[in-house]
């Protein structure tokens, strides 16, 4: 499902941006991006987005800042800078014109100036409290939209019931016309069948053409459709599954229809199934 989050916390530790993606997937794939201080909590990130998101394909990126340096309290190195002292003192000594010691010098030297240590534990705990936010964030719009999606897809799963039921009561009136036409093609050759074979075409027309199954499948498909909507649970991969099964019985209606009238149900059937279908992907 399309949605997009972020969230930015800021504490002494520093300022942690999470921004979060996802589009649909059949699956849940998940992708992280993480600064070099806190690559090691991508388990940790997997594992918590997991919890949260059942489908799609999610991107996670954590910007990072580390507090100012006038946040920073920096200590130095005493016995590393007295040794330098000495040292440059005794350049001195054997230089004809030593020029004065320039402490800012001294500081650049590298473990001259020492900045307190990474506190690791607490970098991770703000990290991924700020991803529980985000997720948060995430979780609401995807239950938002799937709102909006339950809605369009009650109204197509309406017109599919409609058509079934149309066709359901086509069917007396497709048998008088396959009846008529069969007269009709007998007349043009000028041939006569012999007594009961017209009422045998007539019942092999029938057993080749019989949709009452399907349409029944079909109309147990679209009841178990409308219970799903009503469930709490993850339920994109049912839904999946049902479309297929609709999408068959659609199928095979058109294959078995001799009659003009079904086959362009059947051809709008197919229509709105896919329609479905293409929305069931946006759904966990």
């Amino acid at each position: 499902m399309t949605a997009f989050a972020r969230q930015e916390v800021q504490s002494d530790a520093g300022t942690f941006t999470w921004e979060l993606r996802s589009v649909n997937h059949r699956y849940l794939d998940v992708s992280v991006r993480l600064p070099e201080e806190l690559r090691f909590i991508e388990s940790q990130v997997r594992t918590l987005v997991s919890n949260r998101l059942r489908r799609g394909k999610v991107d996670c990126a954590l910007r990072y800042l580390s507090p100012s340096a006038a946040a920073i309290k920096f200590s130095l190195d005493e016995q590393l800078t007295r040794q330098l002292v000495h040292l440059c003192e005794e350049i001195d000594a054997l230089a004809h014109h030593p020029a004065p010691l320039d402490s800012l010098e001294v500081l650049r030297w590298p473990g001259v100036l020492k900045s307190p240590a990474l506190d690791v534990e607490r970098l991770k705990t703000e990290a991924l409290s700020a991803l529980a936010g985000a997720l948060d964030e995430m979780v609401e719009t995807r239950a938002a939209e799937g709102a909006r999606l339950v809605v369009f897809m009650t109204q197509r799963c309406g017109e599919i019931e409609a058509i079934v039921e149309r066709v359901r009561a086509q069917l007396p009136q497709a048998m008088t016309r396959f009846r008529e036409r069969l007269h009709a093609r007998l007349e043009t050759v000028q041939a006569e069948l012999e007594p009961g074979r017209l009422e045998q075409e007539l019942v092999l027309f029938a057993q080749r053409s019989d949709i009452t199954e399907e349409l029944d499948r079909l109309q147990a498909h679209m009841a178990e459709v409308r219970q799903v909507f009503q469930r709490e649970e993850p339920v994109g991969r049912r839904l999946d599954f049902l479309m297929q099964e609709l999408n068959r019985e659609a199928n095979t209606l058109a294959a078995k229809s001799v009659d003009v009238a079904i086959s362009q149900d059947a051809v709008e059937l197919k229509v709105l199934i896919e329609q479905v279908r293409e929305q069931v992907q946006n759904i966990e």
